[in-house]
């Protein structure tokens, strides 16, 4: 963005994100990157009451010493304090790390333990940031709290939708399918109408040193990248020892640890049969990792838990008990499948696609969408198991 009318249009399509009267008090979450430190500014512009919320959510000394590319860090911290003087807001910081470590770091470690994939970033989403933080905003007086997500808030009829935002791009839908209706009601997002380079363009116009800041990229509690580093030292018994087992009962090889394995990968098997395997089952109570063709990685549905719903039936069990077709998403970087919802016999919500899909893993998130409307986020769950193609 450039010039004085490229900046009024941020801070008027920030003003409609929020919808509250000019002067009203906006909690703004502040990493310190470059996203929510816009959002914060351009509230203040707007002529909201702002205050800027930063959470120190590990070691300062430790998180001094990160590389680039990861979020939450000193430096982060410290970005967002100089950012909050210049925007003139106050600013606070919280330190989280028991929180952080008992709902994030220890359910990542204890996850990869029971042979899953967890997602760390909605945890966090999910518990620290939208439960935690929400309720300190509310201690504020804040009317509403605003973050720096890519990602729409839309209101139909006396509820508030969950929508993408218009970079699809940079949409981030899939890390917030657990926000509540509740949650949704007071959260704000003033980047939804934004691209990327027009936020950074807001910022180099505002004077924001953060303006050319890298994106975050890692896991902001794995100093070297390197997750299996943090399990070993957090739950050394994922390091036994155990065999490498074709899934037609061959025993083709030895492994180090069941968390050195997830659902799909194909390198580092040390195995070789003639064929190319993957993944395709972790069992970690016999120490076991099963592989086979890819095609055996095709799952034909799976079973949620802590599933949340944002869709126009009263309760998800509602959705599936009526088969509701939704558009299934079962990571990040991979388009939505077709499928529906239905009840097990166990009366458990599953997710059955109409064609196989590659690569499901338990612990990873299912976000569900609207196939009327794909850009609705309709919720989601967890994936607490899945059932291959027959």
């Amino acid at each position: 963005m450039s010039g004085a009318a490229d900046m009024d249009a941020a801070i008027e399509s920030a003003r409609q994100a929020v919808g509250l009267p000019v002067g009203a008090r906006v909690v703004a979450a502040m990493s310190g990157g470059v996203d929510s430190t816009v959002v914060a500014a351009l509230l203040a512009k707007a002529g909201y009451d702002v205050v800027g919320v930063t959470l120190q959510l590990y070691d300062h000394g430790a998180a001094l010493k990160k590389k680039k590319g990861a979020c939450c860090a000193g430096q982060d911290i410290h970005d967002a304090r100089l950012a909050a003087e210049l925007i003139g807001i106050p600013h606070y910081v919280l330190d989280y790390e028991s929180r952080f470590k008992d709902a994030v770091i220890d359910q990542f470690a204890d996850s990869y333990l029971k042979g899953q994939t967890p997602v760390p970033c909605i945890r966090c989403n999910q518990t620290v940031k939208f439960r935690d933080l929400l309720d300190v905003a509310r201690d504020l007086g804040a009317e509403a709290m605003a973050t720096g997500h890519y990602v729409r808030r839309a209101i139909a009829g006396n509820r508030s939708q969950m929508r993408k935002a218009v970079d699809h791009s940079r949409d981030q839908s899939y890390f917030l399918f657990a926000t509540t209706q509740a949650q949704l009601d007071y959260l704000r997002f003033p980047l939804a109408d934004l691209e990327k380079p027009q936020v950074r363009g807001v910022a180099a116009a505002l004077g924001l040193k953060i303006a050319a800041k890298p994106d975050s990229q890692d896991i902001c509690f794995v100093p070297s990248g390197d997750y299996r580093t943090l399990i070993d030292r957090l739950r050394p018994q994922g390091r036994e020892a155990g065999e490498i087992v074709h899934m037609d009962g061959r025993v083709l090889g030895k492994h180090g640890g069941i968390t050195d394995y997830t659902i799909g990968q194909r390198r580092g098997l040390n195995v070789a049969v003639g064929e190319p395997l993957f993944v395709t089952k972790l069992d970690p109570d016999n120490r076991r990792v099963i592989v086979g063709p890819r095609e055996a990685l095709l799952t034909a549905s799976l079973i949620l838990e802590e599933t949340n719903w944002l869709g126009d039936q009263a309760t998800i069990e509602e959705a599936a008990r009526d088969g509701a077709p939704v558009l299934a998403r079962v990571r990040s970087t991979r388009q939505p499948s077709p499928a529906r919802l239905s009840m097990d016999d166990d009366n458990r919500i599953s997710v059955v696609f109409d064609e196989g899909e590659e690569g499901v893993a338990p612990g990873q998130a299912c976000a569900l969408y609207d196939p009327a409307d794909p850009d609705r986020v309709l919720g989601g769950g967890f994936i607490q198991s899945t059932t291959a193609v027959v």
